[in-house]
């Protein structure tokens, strides 16, 4: 860097000549105040004194008021130019969802499902969760290697992936913790974004993974593969063979563009239906083997200890799940119909029916089911409902194309146990008071 440059905070290189004077003075008084400022050279070319700069102080005009992002709301739109377009859009300033962040670098933020309609998640709603941090990644210096039990092992830059004929699909992930915290610690205060706030279903581009290993030619004897992401905690998962050549894919788009760095950019694995840790963000390496790795995050983790004394591991496909998501808390409802709605989901396939009950459980409808059930996808269903002013509670299960039906708490604990950690879909309930008010029941 020659004395024409400067480097910015972020480590950009970026000629002197591109930052003014007054880009200089705004950008210092923004970062150290006034009262620095005074001591510098004046514009005239002279320098400020020590009693120039007291003056200053005592004689300074208040704080302005700060200044809204958004343009006045007119009485008439009809009688205003609108605001111009913009490089980037922007949401309402009246709708306002968001993830709420239960971690720092180790943590989650949780899709807010009670906010959205239709079954596609936005990409800066996704779901997140985190064991080292988003780790910031040059695509043009990453690569993805392939070896192991391999005939030819090989290393893929994100460019020549990107080359090979590419297929959209969409599917949901759902991390194997979601519904911990309703399970552990039923509140009436819970949102669907609290209870259930850690699936997203998006719209997935890149490459079957198959594709690659035929160029790396497997061999016979390998029976798994050993997954590994980029990012501090080198996350990394065993998966069977078979999984690569049904339907895993090696992703670098989701809902129309590059993947954002929290969802594995430039590169992750897809593995629909399968729990959510083990498609791998941040991808850089497979190795092909004859058996499981059994990793930290396959053994110590991600694991289920069953009532026998037995542990329940590998459990990679989730099992059919439903939540309601409106009316919910902290809605509040009057008297007359309600369209009861929600999303299912299946790691087995399509959901091929849900079922809702106003009353507690006592009877069951079936739901309308929008849109065609795309396998291992969020569907959306809705029951219309005719409240009387009674106090009740509704409730959703959900069927698979396999025949599995969503079980209640009870059974869920009786086949399972109280000690896991992982993998919770029981039915869930939400109360409705006799003055309308909702608050989240869960189910006994």
């Amino acid at each position: 860097m020659d004395d024409s440059e400067h480097e910015s905070s972020d480590g950009e290189t970026i000629p002197r000549e591109a930052i003014s004077r007054r880009d200089l003075i705004a950008g210092a008084a923004g970062a150290v105040g006034g009262a620095v400022l005074a001591g510098l050279p004046s514009l005239a070319g002279g320098q400020q004194g020590p009693a120039k700069v007291v003056k200053a102080a005592a004689t300074a005009a208040p704080a302005a008021a700060p200044v809204s992002p958004y343009p006045p709301i007119p009485d008439d739109p009809t009688k205003i130019l609108g605001t111009p377009t913009a490089p980037v859009g922007a949401r309402s300033r009246f709708v306002v969802a968001v993830r709420n962040p239960t971690g720092q670098v180790t943590g989650t933020s949780l899709t807010p499902l009670q906010d959205l309609t239709g079954t596609i998640t936005p990409a800066d709603l996704h779901f997140e969760r985190h064991h080292g941090g988003i780790p910031q990644i040059d695509p043009a210096r990453h690569s993805l290697m392939i070896h192991g039990l391999v005939d030819r092992p090989l290393i893929f830059s994100v460019a020549e992936i990107k080359r090979f004929p590419q297929v959209t699909r969409v599917h949901f992930i759902e991390c194997s913790g979601n519904g911990r915290s309703s399970f552990r610690d039923t509140k009436p205060e819970q949102t669907p974004q609290q209870v259930a706030g850690m699936t997203s279903n998006s719209e997935w581009t890149g490459v079957p993974l198959k594709v690659l290993f035929n160029e790396a030619g497997i061999k016979p004897q390998a029976k798994w593969f050993l997954a590994e992401g980029s990012d501090a905690a080198v996350m990394t998962r065993s998966i069977p063979i078979e999984k690569a050549y049904d339907d895993a894919m090696i992703v670098w788009a989701q809902n129309g563009e590059p993947l954002q760095p929290a969802q594995g950019y430039p590169l992750r694995l897809l593995l629909p239906g399968f729990e959510g840790n083990s498609n791998v963000k941040w991808l850089r390496r497979l190795e092909l083997g004859t058996q499981p790795w059994m990793t930290r995050w396959e053994t110590s983790k991600y694991t289920d200890p069953l009532p026998d004394g037995k542990a329940r591991i590998f459990s990679f496909e989730i099992d059919a799940k439903s939540v309601i998501t409106s009316p919910t808390f902290p809605a509040a409802i009057t008297k007359g119909w309600w369209p009861v709605s929600g999303l299912a989901w299946s790691g087995r396939g399509k959901i091929t029916r849900v079922e809702v009950s106003t009353d507690n459980g006592s009877s069951w409808t079936d739901a309308t089911l929008h849109g065609p059930a795309l396998k291992k996808a969020h569907v959306r269903f809705t029951h219309m409902w005719e409240w009387d002013g009674r106090e009740t509670t509704l409730m959703s299960r959900a069927t698979d194309e396999t025949g599995y039906v969503q079980p209640t708490r009870a059974t869920l604990v009786k086949v399972r146990g109280i000690g896991t950690d992982y993998h919770f879909n029981p039915i869930y309930g939400w109360t409705v008071k006799a003055d309308g008010h909702v608050f989240f029941h869960g189910e006994t």
